[in-house]
């Protein structure tokens, strides 16, 4: 019983309260490029949840096998296979997403969430709690992407998964489209409008301050 909730624990605690984007800012560049769309970043997102698991599994099972000295290289080997694996599958049976993600499914590689757990978490613990580890994180990332994602395609284009939710105002409706959802500099508005609610709703995230307003204005 409690071994099961340990695991309900690791698994759980990446989604929210330790969510690796909004906790510790990782993987932005791909939450950042793959989000005009919901298809997209659900695709990015089990993707990456596909390859982090199977590479956390992979690490647990050969840790005592790795030398300390070369860890990181055979970490960043095993996630680069996997990583084919899925970029051949995407590329086979939705070729069309594959390309509209472009090179960002081959970045996987060297996300920092993915690198992040199997060096931390995945070479100290056993493969049923690595692999529940990285589901969750997995699962976090994946979180922030598909919100992202759907508010800028919904608010961008009216449309969720290519469905028309909002009628648009040049077919007689009343929505107007905000091209600046589209664009790149939205993600980061909303990124940041999202780490702000995390961390206002849990304000123990919050980093400390390096210097106090005081000692600034003193220096000056």
């Amino acid at each position: 019983m409690a071994a099961a909730e340990g695991l309900w624990g690791t698994l759980t605690a990446p989604l929210i309260r330790q969510n690796p984007v909004t906790l510790q800012i990782l993987g932005i560049c791909s939450a950042l490029a793959v989000t005009t769309s919901l298809d997209t970043a659900l695709t990015m997102a089990t993707a990456l949840t596909v390859v982090i698991v199977c590479a956390a599994g992979v690490i647990s099972l050969i840790r005592a096998h790795i030398p300390a000295a070369i860890r990181l290289i055979v970490q960043i080997i095993v996630v680069a296979s996997m990583v084919i694996v899925v970029d051949q599958f995407l590329q086979a049976f939705f070729f069309e997403l594959s390309q509209r993600l472009s090179v960002f499914v081959s970045l996987i590689a060297t996300n920092c969430i993915v690198l992040g757990r199997t060096e931390s978490f995945a070479r100290a613990n056993p493969p049923l709690r690595s692999m529940v580890d990285a589901l969750g994180s997995g699962l976090g990332y994946g979180l922030v992407l598909v919100v992202i994602g759907a508010t800028r395609e919904l608010f961008g284009a009216g449309r969720l998964l290519g469905i028309q939710l909002l009628p648009l105002a040049e077919e007689g409706g009343w929505f107007t489209p905000l091209g600046l959802m589209l664009l790149a500099p939205s993600a980061f508005f909303l990124l940041g409008g999202l780490v702000w609610a995390m961390r206002s709703l849990w304000p123990e995230q919050v980093e400390d301050t390096e210097f106090s307003p005081h000692e600034i204005a003193s220096q000056d």
